[in-house]
């Protein structure tokens, strides 16, 4: 499996830095997001058109990193929220003598508690900057081997039956991830199996009571599904005790494992985590947890939450550490800000640039910012 592709476009051709002035300080800029999805995208807990997200840059000499925080409306982080939080710290975000991602994760994790999102975002423009200063992609810096990557599965949101077996066979994948959490969750599934061979999952994104669980899992199982992803409410632990040793299907967290302390909850409620740099506060912890989880025997999936390439690229160069991925946010979106990811059906391949292997096309990133820099 090649890692690499070229990119051809020359209008994205951009230098290490775009500023003209390349202060030797660190420089933070910022702009606001809300990309359309190709189709209204719904989960358990409602329905959106579009997804905001902030994005940010660390200038730092001749060289910029870039970082991505969607927002989502049931963790009450809005974009708002992070330009505030990133207004009021600006002087301080901009002081620190930036070496090495840990050490400034470690800072701003300090400097600003309360908005992991905005921190993950930070954290992972610091990566992206490091990595072009050591002329490395990601997983290069993290010694790891591009061989033997997951697919990443393409998510279909709520719909009515046929609306979901539609936007299946508009595009075909090798695996898809079916959000549930409705009283039509065993006909929704058996009715997709009849358009596809294709490798399937499911997400109850917390929706399941313990006995809808206990009665729907061995059904999906029937139907050859991989895996369920968070059955219960995030908080119902005693719940999962109770369901995981009569499940027949491998169960994976998501919302019961948010930051690095919840990983060892996980180990004998849940099979497996699914990471998601965002809510985690970004890469740094990550990689903790990764390493933790895989301590404790549990499987690791790093998921999507509807980011641009920028996230996604974060995302991608996890992948040689990780069982399983959901990181479908490009795909998802019918407009993008940056190139240097490939999706070919299911394989992601990278461009082989330095840092997150990717170029923001700034054009489209001034057309879409809401807020000014």
């Amino acid at each position: 499996m090649h890692s690499r592709f070229t990119i051809d476009d020359s209008r994205l051709t951009l230098p290490n830095s775009i500023f003209a002035d390349k202060p030797s300080i660190l420089k933070l800029h910022y702009w606001s997001t809300n990309l359309p999805f190709t189709h209204p995208f719904t989960i358990s807990k409602g329905t959106k058109t579009h997804q905001p997200a902030l994005i940010v840059a660390l200038e730092l000499g001749s060289f910029t990193g870039f970082g991505e925080a969607p927002a989502i409306n049931y963790y009450n982080i809005p974009v708002s929220q992070m330009i505030a939080d990133i207004e009021k710290h600006k002087t301080m975000i901009e002081k620190f003598a930036l070496t090495e991602p840990e050490r400034y994760w470690h800072y701003l994790h300090h400097l600003i508690p309360s908005n992991p999102f905005l921190v993950s975002a930070l954290d992972m423009a610091a990566w992206d900057l490091f990595g072009k200063m050591k002329k490395k992609p990601l997983y290069e810096l993290w010694q790891t081997e591009w061989k033997q990557t997951p697919l990443t599965d393409f998510t279909i949101g709520i719909d009515s039956i046929d609306k979901m077996i539609a936007k299946m066979e508009e595009k075909p994948w090798p695996i898809y991830k079916i959000k549930l959490g409705t009283n039509e969750d065993i006909e929704i599934v058996k009715a997709l199996k009849k358009h596809t061979l294709s490798k399937i999952r499911v997400d109850a994104n917390a929706a399941w009571t313990v006995e809808e669980a206990k009665e729907k899992i061995p059904q999906l199982a029937e139907l050859g599904v991989e895996f369920v992803e968070q059955p219960l409410a995030k908080e119902d632990l005693d719940g999962m005790k109770e369901l995981y040793p009569f499940s027949t299907l491998p169960l994976i967290a998501d919302e019961s494992c948010v930051f690095e302390n919840d990983v060892m909850k996980c180990k004998d409620h849940f099979h497996g985590i699914n990471i998601k740099l965002t809510k985690c506060s970004g890469i740094t912890p990550a990689l903790r947890m990764i390493k933790q989880a895989k301590q404790l025997r549990l499987k690791v999936m790093m998921g999507s939450m509807n980011e641009s390439s920028i996230g996604a690229a974060a995302v991608a160069n996890f992948l040689p550490q990780l069982d399983f991925v959901d990181m479908d946010g490009p795909l998802l979106l019918s407009k993008d800000l940056a190139t240097g990811i490939l999706f070919d059906n299911g394989c992601v391949k990278l461009s082989g640039l330095p840092g997150l292997g990717i170029q923001v096309n700034m054009n489209t990133l001034e057309e879409e910012n809401k807020t000014g820099v």
